[in-house]
């Protein structure tokens, strides 16, 4: 587990990314990192079951193919 101040950074990043639009990664990016922050084995799974249980697993699949052609 991280220290209080890597925390709290983590933390002001997924609230600043809260604002960006949906489906554009930032949010799934900021979860992610503050899960690894907190001493996750696997900060993807973290993210994706987060994401899964507030939108779904329909537009959790949408956003993942887009993300996909994006490369």
């Amino acid at each position: 587990m991280a220290n209080k101040g890597s925390r709290r950074a983590a933390r002001k990043a997924y609230k600043k990314a809260r604002k960006k639009p949906l489906g554009e990664g930032s949010r799934f990016k900021a979860v992610e990192a503050s899960a690894r922050v907190s001493g996750a084995h696997n900060p993807d799974a973290v993210a994706a079951a987060v994401g899964r249980k507030k939108h779904g697993a329909g537009k959790m699949a949408k956003w993942a193919a887009k993300g996909r052609r994006k490369r």
